[in-house]
């Protein structure tokens, strides 16, 4: 028996990144996993790894700024599935042109709002009716290591990330009633392709589904810039590792935390 055996798993931007390590890991513990992504060839790219490893994937083109697109996707969720159980918001990211809030252009603000903070909103508002009829579930949002520090100069992308805790608390005491409790994960720097490309680094090759990639192969924080990160800068599995925890009842005593996961960054 696994951690999630028997359930139904949707996660947001599941062709890459720690949403692609999520779908393998959750599909390895035994959930049904939907892959909601906007990218059709990464979606079915991960749907076809994680079968071929015996896993149970489904594929949902979903833009998770699109009410109608993520409305869409949690009915065919359930409709293939019969049930929703793990609601995993990690669709998100940073973009390069972000700034202190004097000099950010505003078009900045739209984008990464609308991704960071309104993509997460919508899921929840439509996948909360569907964890409440299967009898409760849980929902793990990814905020950021950004949402805790306050001189962070990427002022949208903290702002919105500093907004899901906030969400998150208010998930989790309005919706515990309904035997669902709601968690926060705050990373620091993890090496998917996308941050790889952002530092330069060489031959970027994004952990693979289910991997055990070795950790003496990461770049060390001396070589990334990344001096104040004193366990050095992660993995997307690492991130994946603490996702299956917050799902699972293994962390039934946890609701409305947030889970620094930036090496110990914010400790210091």
């Amino acid at each position: 028996m696994g951690y999630l055996t028997g359930k139904v798993s949707f996660i947001t931007g599941a062709g890459s990144g720690i949403a692609q390590a999520a779908a393998a890991r959750f599909a390895q513990e035994g959930a049904k996993v939907v892959i909601a992504e906007i990218n059709p060839e990464l979606g079915r790219n991960t749907e076809k790894k994680v079968q071929d490893q015996g896993g149970d994937a489904l594929f949902v083109q979903t833009d998770v700024t699109d009410h109608t697109s993520v409305q869409n996707a949690i009915t065919q969720a359930q409709q293939h599935y019969g049930q929703l159980n793990v609601l995993f918001n990690c669709a998100g990211g940073s973009v390069a042109a972000d700034a202190p809030v004097t000099e950010v252009d505003l078009s900045v603000w739209d984008h990464t709002i609308d991704l960071d903070l309104k993509g997460p909103f919508l899921c929840c508002r439509y996948g909360i009716p569907a964890l409440i009829e299967a009898g409760g579930g849980t929902i793990v949002n990814v905020a950021s290591a950004a949402a805790l520090q306050g001189n962070f100069p990427a002022h949208v992308y903290s702002t919105a990330k500093g907004g899901i805790l906030s969400f998150t608390r208010a998930l989790a005491g309005a919706y515990s009633k309904h035997n669902i409790r709601a968690n926060a994960i705050c990373p620091g720097v993890i090496l998917t392709d996308r941050v790889k490309k952002r530092f330069g680094l060489n031959n970027p090759t994004q952990d693979q589904p289910g991997s055990d990639a070795d950790s003496e192969k990461m770049p060390s924080a001396d070589n990334m810039g990344m001096q104040r990160y004193p366990f050095g800068v992660g993995m997307p599995k690492n991130i994946a590792a603490i996702a299956l925890f917050l799902a699972s009842e293994e962390s039934r005593m946890i609701n409305g935390a947030t889970i620094p996961a930036d090496g110990g960054l914010s400790a210091y």
